[in-house]
């Protein structure tokens, strides 16, 4: 468009300190739709839907592939906590063949699948490292470093863009607690991020720190490979089935809110679950005070749905501890006082937000958090041409209701607009 060509001509006249480096390559291109930080499930489903309505976008990616979290940083039993209807993209449902919870293997497949109907390209190796509203120009900057290296001769690339879309998500780093003698201790120390299976593990004792349900999961893999885990627990959760009455409890639960307040739906879980589970705090599993759906709706905590591990925990095949207090060279000590060796530990303790690192925008998101300060569903959109897609706390389901509105509002602009360039163009002819 001729506004795109009017901001590449400022910019040449711009003084730009990088340009003078001779140790750096640098080179800007203008982008005529949004562009799209991120291609994971919510890139993915934020182009397409862009695509449906007639809207180029370009995505930047800083991995070498599509969906990097599930392809590089997940273990292998890893499947869907959520049955496939809650977990489709926009526009195109799970093959049928696949089963209720599929496989991280199926899950690549369909995003691959995905990224191929909708024809989407993402850019790769293109790592964000500042992207900020020109305000004299009226457009966003991105800035972008190949591979994230830092050599004398690494390529720069400078993005303009009308609309800035940030699917990073919530996972975008892996967190990692600073413990008292994380140096002394001698055996591996690691991420879950890090972990493929437990067969790396056998005839080990490992201790899990983070009772999610990476660290339910990562327990009951290592049990299956005939390694001895232990959980570490600082924290209250929530452990409910995955099914109920013959549902998922996830289902039952959207179904029961269309006709039941939150509070009373949260004592029907409880109720069901105790019938089903026990009482999980007599094996080192307190429950919060606030039920698994209001505390999922004010802090973002999301209950361990039960694969299997409880049972382990009851049979004495996994156990369970308290917080650490510090490490030694071969030996974790809680904040019991009490003291047990350990050959390896992993780190179950989650992912954040890394958008305040690259973001240069204190209205939309927080600095603190690096997810959007207004609460679902009315975080998607900021000022300036600004989006967010993934970060309502909701899964997929949450991501494709972003990408719906983020689609529909660019829509209205991009066709505003077109029609007021096609109109200049018509007079100045």
């Amino acid at each position: 468009m001729d506004y795109l060509r009017e901001v590449e001509g400022k910019r040449i006249h711009d003084p730009n300190p990088e340009m003078k480096s001779s140790s750096t390559t640098t080179r800007c291109i203008c982008v005529p739709g949004p562009i799209i930080v991120g291609a994971g499930p919510s890139g993915l489903a934020a182009a397409a839907c862009l695509k449906e309505k007639g809207v180029p976008s370009l995505i930047l990616e800083r991995s070498h592939c599509i969906a990097s979290l599930w392809q590089l940083k997940t273990y292998n039993r890893l499947r869907l906590h959520l049955p496939k209807q809650f977990c489709e993209l926009p526009m195109m449902p799970f093959p049928h063949h696949f089963p209720t919870y599929p496989t991280k293997q199926q899950f690549i497949s369909y995003l691959e699948e995905y990224a191929t109907k909708f024809d989407i390209r993402p850019v790769f190796n293109q790592v964000v490292v500042e992207a900020e509203y020109d305000r004299i120009l009226g457009f966003w900057r991105v800035k972008t470093t190949f591979g994230g290296g830092k050599k004398k001769d690494e390529i720069k690339t400078e993005y303009v863009c009308r609309w800035l879309i940030v699917a990073t998500g919530e996972n975008a780093e892996a967190v990692m607690p600073n413990i008292e003698g994380m140096d002394e201790f001698i055996g591996p120390i690691m991420h879950t991020s890090f972990y493929k299976s437990g067969d790396d593990f056998r005839g080990k004792k490992v201790l899990v720190v983070g009772c999610g349900n990476s660290g339910m999961e990562v327990c009951l893999d290592l049990c299956n490979y005939n390694a001895t885990p232990t959980l570490a627990v600082r924290d209250t959760v929530h452990v409910l089935p995955r099914e109920m009455l013959g549902r998922s409890t996830f289902g039952l639960s959207m179904w029961l809110l269309k006709w039941l307040p939150m509070r009373l739906v949260d004592r029907l879980l409880l109720i069901i679950s105790r019938l089903i589970l026990g009482d999980t705090a007599r094996y080192g599993l307190d429950r919060p005070q606030l039920g698994p759906l209001e505390l999922k709706n004010l802090s973002g905590k999301t209950p361990v749905l039960d694969v299997g591990t409880l049972s382990k925990i009851k049979k004495g095949d996994i156990k369970v501890r308290p917080g650490i207090r510090r490490l030694t060279r071969n030996c974790v000590e809680f904040v019991n006082g009490k003291t047990e060796k350990f050959d390896a530990i992993i780190f179950a303790t989650g992912y954040k937000s890394n958008v305040p690192a690259w973001l240069k925008e204190k209205e939309m998101f927080s600095e603190k958090d690096g997810l959007p300060k207004r609460s679902f569903p009315n975080g998607w959109k900021g000022e300036s041409g600004l989006y967010a897609v993934g970060f309502t706390k909701r899964g997929l389901l949450g991501a494709s209701m972003d990408a719906k509105r983020i689609g529909e509002d660019i829509e209205r602009c991009w066709k505003a607009e077109s029609k007021h360039f096609s109109f200049i163009s018509s007079s100045s002819s």
